[in-house]
């Protein structure tokens, strides 16, 4: 395969209402979760989404590695087992590319650019302990490296399907940026092709392994040029739990046109449609069930329901809701009112801030940077119920 037209169509159909609707109402919600939250709350809830897209995203991929693993992975804390070692580095290095992506105001191409993509395979495969860097020809039984930023140089199926050969992969990958710049679609176009881009990138398979990645990493890039905040909702959330769904309906897309009700291109114009509502659906799905989670009263409730408990038993100082509570509804806390929110001296203050902040309740730049709140991962099932299964 070497035409790129056997690729088209790249977008579903123009007027497609449905499609329209649901990037609004996307749009709009994603704009309301945002609006409901101080910026310093944003920020912990960055740091909160990119851990949850890494395991989601591994997940998908059939690696479950465990939230606490992966927040001992942060802190440099890694198992002794090889196995269990290499896959909290691979949850490191998501983490890691999407904190370059959320705060890297550099990367000017636009996330479906071919360089783009590179340094996306670049920067997560780069991080990858060598035993994950090697896949296997299922058929013939063949080891090759992945050499990370290098599309692939030979042969590949997945599945049924039969991507590009290697070498028209440059031809493929330019009419994919073409099709899905930005700067030349409307906003609701933008979203929508966010949805038809995944599914094309994964059709194309440019990389030996890592594409999976790649396309969810992309969204996630894609969403945030969009303006629709994914860093306050995970899009990997929703598409591991309906994970079946999810690859039936990619499938379903890399099949030929059915006939001449099903477009005018080599792809079926139907199954394109019916992946980017599935996936538009997903994104909205999540941006309702972060919004809920983080809805200021019922999330206080929580929050002091735990920490009340945590201080009858010994486990927290008193007057430590009463920080939180300030740092959750103003977005920071300037360390001279930790006196005045406790009711206590500057000594015992310091003390509940000192804990707080070694427990992670609390985070800072510096010890004269305001106090923003922290999402700790021993607090996630009282404060954020469902939001990962039982940790």
């Amino acid at each position: 395969m070497t035409n790129i037209a056997s690729m088209e169509p790249m977008m579903p159909p123009e007027g497609r209402r449905e499609l329209e609707d649901l990037a609004f109402d996307m749009a709009m919600k994603a704009k309301g979760l945002a609006t409901q939250l101080p910026i310093g709350v944003r920020r912990g809830i960055g740091d909160l989404v990119r851990s949850m897209n890494c395991y989601y995203s591994n997940l998908i991929e059939g690696h479950d590695t465990h939230p606490r693993d992966i927040d001992r992975a942060l802190s440099n804390n890694y198992s002794a087992d090889s196995q269990k070692r290499a896959l909290q580095l691979e949850a490191v290095a998501h983490i890691e590319v999407q904190r370059l992506i959320d705060h890297n105001e550099d990367l000017q191409d636009e996330p479906t650019s071919p360089d783009y993509i590179i340094w996306l395979h670049k920067e997560f495969c780069g991080r990858l302990p060598e035993e994950l860097l090697w896949v296997q020809n299922p058929d013939t039984g063949r080891r090759l490296r992945v050499v990370p930023g290098e599309l692939r140089t030979g042969w590949v199926q997945v599945g049924s399907h039969i991507p590009p050969e290697a070498e028209a992969l440059p031809s493929f990958l330019d009419r994919f940026a073409k099709a899905y710049d930005g700067r030349r679609l409307s906003k609701l176009k933008r979203i929508i092709a966010v949805a038809a881009a995944h599914h094309r990138l994964l059709w194309m398979h440019p990389f030996y392994d890592g594409n999976g990645r790649v396309a969810r990493l992309m969204s996630h890039a894609s969403l945030q040029r969009c303006g629709v905040g994914s860093g306050l909702w995970s899009v990997a959330r929703g598409l591991a739990r309906n994970v079946s769904d999810y690859k039936a309906l990619l499938m379903a897309a890399d099949e030929p046109r059915r006939g001449d009700l099903d477009g005018r291109g080599a792809l079926s114009t139907r199954t394109l449609v019916q992946f980017c509502e599935f996936f538009l659906k997903t994104c909205i799905d999540q941006v309702e069930f972060m919004a809920s989670l983080l809805e200021p009263d019922e999330l206080l409730r929580r929050m002091k329901i735990h920490i009340e408990e945590e201080t009858l038993a010994g486990r927290m100082p008193k007057g430590s809701f009463s920080i939180l509570r300030e740092a959750l509804l103003a977005g920071e806390v300037p360390r001279g009112r930790a006196g005045e929110i406790t009711g206590y001296g500057d000594r015992m203050a310091r003390y509940v801030v000192s804990d707080l902040l070694k427990k992670g309740y609390l985070k800072s730049d510096s010890t004269r940077s305001p106090l923003l709140i922290g999402f700790p991962i021993g607090a996630m099932e009282r404060w954020f119920p469902r939001l990962y299964p039982a940790i």
